[in-house]
């Protein structure tokens, strides 16, 4: 998922959004964004972008994940949404360089000391992303947290963006979406479903091609 992709979905009066990366002024998608968003946009240091958010959306490779995190700083009492995958390049090609015994979203917990940790937006494609309505039903986004209290919250925003949100539980079961995931990879890039394809709300039968019609 990029940060274009996810501006382009939102509530309908969306509030102002901040966006960063670890080479503000060289990212030219960020900056792009941020012209096209006008004035409810702005764009900063990733600890400028966590001093003003409500939450924190965490949209890097896995291999700068580390990094993007401690470049923000404090993070007490914030809610990040963790949207990484831990994938990488392996004999049998791209795989998962963690689970079973641990999660992305654990790690991601271990790093961003004092902050909420949600699992989501993280096991679909990014044109899904920007369109997640297949014959108007909706697909379905899990969201899995430890924190009960501002799980809701991050359901609400997630289920702004169009999806059918899910509740996954905690946050250990980000090795099962994380593994759903490579999943979507596997079965996108190579069993010749292609991007265009997601798990609907009204049940499982696979959703793809065109969006408009039966």
């Amino acid at each position: 998922m990029s940060v274009g992709r996810l501006e382009q979905r939102g509530r309908k009066k969306p509030d102002t959004r901040f966006y960063s990366a670890l080479e503000i002024q060289t990212s030219e998608q960020t900056q792009a964004v941020v012209r096209r968003l006008g004035a409810k946009a702005h764009a900063g240091t990733p600890a400028e972008a966590v001093g003003f958010a409500e939450f924190i959306v965490l949209t890097t490779p896995w291999n700068a994940a580390e990094a993007a995190i401690r470049s923000m700083g404090d993070l007490t009492g914030k809610i990040l949404l963790d949207a990484s995958n831990p994938v990488a390049m392996g004999t049998d090609g791209l795989g998962l360089e963690i689970g079973h015994n641990s999660s992305a979203g654990e790690k991601v917990q271990a790093w961003a000391t004092g902050a909420s940790v949600f699992k989501t937006l993280n096991t679909t494609g990014f044109g899904n992303m920007a369109d997640p309505l297949f014959h108007g039903v909706k697909s379905v986004m899990s969201v899995a947290g430890d924190d009960t209290t501002n799980k809701p919250r991050v359901i609400e925003l997630v289920a702004s963006l169009g999806f059918e949100v899910v509740d996954a539980g905690p946050l250990r079961n980000a090795r099962l979406l994380e593994a759903h995931a490579m999943l979507w990879i596997e079965l996108a890039l190579k069993r010749g479903l292609g991007r265009d394809w997601a798990k609907p709300a009204a049940g499982w039968k696979v959703c793809s091609a065109s969006r408009l019609g039966p």
